[in-house]
């Protein structure tokens, strides 16, 4: 009897295994190293200041991301220093990496839609 439990102990334990390995192999496709540059553009996560500022609309309307902001320094392995504006100023200035997504294009960038003839 004592045989039987623990063959079965160890046929548990090796479905677990391959359960594990299975979605390890799933998480491990789609996550990515995020490192930042000195000077670069990155968007800021708005979830946490949520209850501390309101960015002029609520609930479902409000922006996920603000920005873009300018990197200053890294800070440890996984955190970034922002230059925020003045009407940011009680928000701390130090985010992890999580927290930001990188800025693909700046909005100076862009081309008034004046500008433009059709």
């Amino acid at each position: 009897m004592f045989e039987e439990v623990a063959e079965n102990v160890a046929n548990v334990r090796e479905n677990l295994r391959i359960a594990q390995s299975r979605q390890k192999s799933y998480a491990d496709k789609r996550r990515r190293e995020l490192v930042f540059d000195e000077g670069e553009f990155v968007y800021l996560k708005v979830s946490l200041l949520r209850g501390t500022k309101w960015f002029n609309t609520r609930w479902k309307l409000a922006p996920r991301f603000i920005g873009p902001f300018r990197i200053i320094q890294k800070v440890g392995d996984l955190a970034y220093e922002l230059e925020l504006p003045e009407h940011l100023s009680g928000v701390h200035l130090v985010f992890h990496v999580s927290q930001l997504r990188k800025c693909l294009r700046l909005p100076e960038d862009q081309i008034s839609l004046q500008a433009v003839d059709l």
